[in-house]
């Protein structure tokens, strides 16, 4: 699958992937700031932003798709970044792909499987007859429902576009990801470890990565290491300078 992609920056290659109801355009202004250091690939995953829409929604055909970006594109030894969803994704590439990446960054995930809580999410965002409503705020409306937290909503809604005819569509394919949405919360598929810098990222106020977690980070990720931030589980929207500067740090450091 050719994926959407942005490119900002020169230098050594990143590739940036976003969580679950994201796009490359969640992470402007991360790869802003990175790009002012390094290359800056931000992707949208498949069945997200501007990228094809599939029936297949897993992470072996997200890896399959990330092997394909990489090759079509002659990225050599990049760094990627994961967040949520993407981290998972990220993962699972480092696993089965060690030689086609320099180092790994995971944000706020950890290699175990989740009892997700995007349920009502996905519920909320049926909800919205998007071909019917008039405008974004009358979406918010009906979305507080089921979402009652605002910046989570304003998040959300970015995938609503408006239609030349009148109403709204999804960017997302929001029947496939309703349909799939369990294979998003499962363990990492592939075995072994990835014995290259390793860096876990996670919100001190995210529930997503535990204390407990950490033995089996090290098993699976040897060179891992882990910092976190004062913030919940969207660690990159919440401080943006803050988590740029800390990969830049750490990304000199780990030479």
């Amino acid at each position: 699958m050719k994926l959407f992609f942005r490119v900002l920056g020169q230098g050594e290659p990143i590739i940036i992937l976003h969580g679950l109801f994201g796009s490359s355009d969640n992470w402007l202004t991360q790869a802003k700031i990175l790009g002012g250091h390094y290359k800056v690939y931000s992707v949208d995953l498949r069945n997200h932003g501007q990228s094809p829409h599939s029936d297949e929604f897993d992470y072996l055909s997200m890896v399959q798709d990330l092997n394909e970006f990489i090759n079509t594109n002659q990225i050599q030894n990049p760094v990627i970044i994961g967040h949520s969803m993407g981290g998972k994704a990220a993962m699972n590439f480092a696993l089965a792909n060690p030689d086609k990446l320099s180092k790994l960054i995971v944000v706020d995930i950890a290699p175990k499987s989740y009892d997700l809580e995007h349920y009502a999410i996905a519920e909320g965002l049926k909800a919205i007859p998007v071909d019917r409503i008039a405008s974004r705020n009358e979406a918010d409306e009906i979305l507080a429902k089921h979402v009652p937290e605002q910046d989570v909503r304003q998040f959300l809604l970015k995938n609503l576009q408006r239609k030349s005819s009148g109403g709204f569509s999804w960017k997302i394919n929001l029947p496939v990801i309703g349909r799939k949405l369990s294979n998003v919360g499962l363990d990492l598929h592939f075995t072994g470890t990835f014995s290259k810098p390793t860096l876990f990222i996670r919100g001190s106020r995210s529930k997503y990565i535990s204390d407990g977690d950490w033995k089996r980070i090290k098993e699976i990720f040897p060179m891992a290491q882990m910092q976190s931030m004062d913030t919940g589980h969207w660690v990159q929207a919440e401080k943006p300078q803050e988590f740029a500067d800390q990969i830049i740090h750490w990304l000199g450091s780990s030479n």
